[in-house]
């Protein structure tokens, strides 16, 4: 997980091969994120959007990045939040998976995602967090190409949710790694 980093600032500013969007379904820009991106991208954005048709939840879309510093786009629309009883987490998951498909079919090295799903689609951060962070180890774990992976935060709560996942799964993977030298002997 070294190649995670957890930091508060603005997501259109970041120095990556690709930033995420969390886009709603219609890919035509909206408040939030997906406002903040498409105002900074300048109006190419949103004709290239307007060219994808749209995107369904849980998948992913690319374009360029315009005005951004960032190379690249990747859309991806995340669930809106009913209690978690209706598959919001794999649609989650999905979001970031098919992110990730992206930067594989794309041969990018670094990537910035925001807090997808928990803006104005209410998903709980601590929860969004634990989907996030599985899901870049889980990436990571399977050989997946990324030097650098970024959780862009909008406050310092944001952030602190974000923290205390990836310490959970260091945490989880010392003492694997512990257990697994004591089997061994040594």
């Amino acid at each position: 997980m070294n190649k995670v980093e957890v930091k508060i600032g603005d997501i259109t500013k970041e120095k990556v091969d690709a930033i995420v969007n969390a886009a709603n379904s219609r890919l035509l820009g909206g408040g939030g994120v997906d406002g903040a991106i498409h105002r900074a991208a300048g109006p190419e954005l949103l004709e290239a959007c307007r060219q994808l048709g749209g995107c369904p939840t849980g998948e992913a879309r690319l374009t360029r990045g315009y005005s951004l510093p960032a190379r690249y786009v990747i859309h991806t629309v995340g669930p809106i939040w009913n209690g978690g009883g209706g598959g919001e987490p794999e649609q989650l998951a999905s979001c970031y998976r098919n992110s990730f498909k992206i930067v594989e079919e794309e041969k990018l090295r670094s990537i910035a995602f925001p807090a997808i799903a928990t803006g104005v689609y209410g998903y709980p951060m601590d929860r969004a967090a634990k989907v996030a962070v599985a899901a870049a180890k889980t990436y990571l774990e399977g050989g997946g190409r990324l030097e650098r992976i970024v959780f862009v935060c909008f406050d310092q709560a944001n952030r602190d949710a974000y923290d205390a996942v990836l310490a959970d799964a260091v945490l989880a993977d010392a003492a694997m790694a512990g257990a697994a030298m004591d089997a061994a002997g040594q």
